[in-house]
């Protein structure tokens, strides 16, 4: 009898005269090999082979009465007696671990309240399946406040932002609060504009600003999640609460220099063209690389570069540092450049 195991180990096993063999068995309802050999003009050991191939296939099956009588089953019929086995054991594997996870779980409230304080401090989590696994438990458990930063909004899928949305949702109906900062250039990003206004309308809070401090995630003011700097998926949890408390006074001082979230049409294309620009000028001016302006401001390197073509022909200038200089010269950025943050004592 096969299983999907079996199956999976001989792909191909059905073959073509199976189909007409299949045929001739669904109108005849009989598995004499010699009658279907002389129907359908092959040899009887091929046409035997076959009746042998559909009935371990379940697709055909005899009669208890009489053993030269046989009938067709449906496809359907023949892939649920063999997938039967298969389904039994997936079944069987998954309370198998729902067992595990009960008896286990019970030692979670030990381990959190007595493992060492270093161990609690810095997590460093490796694999994106185990920072969602994180970040979820997180969310559950916040009942105050979440703060977090997103760079890059402009780019997020509008399946992401669905499960934002849907996560959010959750957290704002247990009254947590939620402030998140984007990059300005979030409010060209339909879904983004489309996002915050239905959090919006729920009780969250969205600003934005040209240049973020990069990504981070807090709940409670008691855990941080900030990326890992290899670039992959991973994330570092941080729950030593001086350091916590550091990344919160970062965030609140840009929130207090950030701008209400509003689509680039609801402000004016030309004002958020001309803001962009600004900012642009003020990281050149301090001889930042192409690539390091785009990644502060949430740009594609070929829309920076875009950007620095047209403000370098406004200025006449020759380099991008001598339009930044330039433009500092002449007064036309620095007054609205961002606050530093202010050093905090450890």
């Amino acid at each position: 009898m096969w299983d999907f195991g079996q199956i999976s180990s001989r792909a191909g096993r059905l073959r073509e005269v199976d189909v007409a063999v299949y045929t001739w068995v669904l109108r005849h309802r009989s598995l004499s090999a010699d009658a279907a050999a002389a129907e359908l003009g092959t040899s009887r050991q091929e046409v035997a082979e076959s009746v042998q191939r559909l009935l371990d296939a379940h697709l055909v099956y005899r009669s208890p009465v009489d053993p030269a009588v046989g009938f067709a089953r449906a496809p359907e019929a023949a892939l649920a007696r063999l997938s039967a086995p298969s389904e039994a054991r997936i079944r069987q594997s998954q309370y198998q671990v729902a067992l595990y996870e009960e008896e286990l779980s019970s030692f979670r409230p030990s381990y959190e309240e007595h493992r060492p304080p270093d161990a609690r401090a810095f997590e460093v989590i490796d694999t994106l399946e185990d920072v969602r696994a994180t970040l979820n438990r997180a969310s559950e458990d916040c009942r105050t406040e979440m703060i977090s930063s997103q760079p890059g909004g402009g780019h997020r899928v509008p399946e992401a932002m669905q499960e934002a949305i849907t996560r959010d949702r959750r957290l704002l109906e247990r009254g947590v609060s939620i402030r998140t900062l984007y990059h300005h250039t979030a409010r060209f990003h339909a879904p983004s504009q489309a996002y915050v206004a239905a959090a919006s309308a729920l009780g969250g809070q969205y600003r934005t600003a040209h240049a973020l401090f990069g990504r981070l995630i807090v709940f409670d003011r008691a855990s941080a999640f900030i990326p890992l700097q290899d670039e992959s998926w991973g994330a570092v949890v941080i729950r030593e609460p001086d350091t916590v408390g550091y990344l919160c006074d970062v965030f609140e001082q840009t929130w207090d220099s950030a701008t209400p979230f509003v689509d680039a049409a609801s402000e004016g294309l030309e004002q958020v063209s001309r803001q962009v620009n600004e900012t642009i000028l003020r990281l050149l001016a301090t001889g930042l690389k192409d690539e390091t302006v785009a990644r502060r401001l949430g740009m594609s390197l070929r829309t920076v570069r875009r950007h620095i073509a047209e403000i370098m022909d406004e200025l006449n200038a020759t380099s991008r540092f001598q339009a930044g200089v330039t433009a500092a010269l002449n007064g036309v950025v620095g007054a609205s450049a961002p606050p530093e943050v202010e050093q905090r004592a450890p």
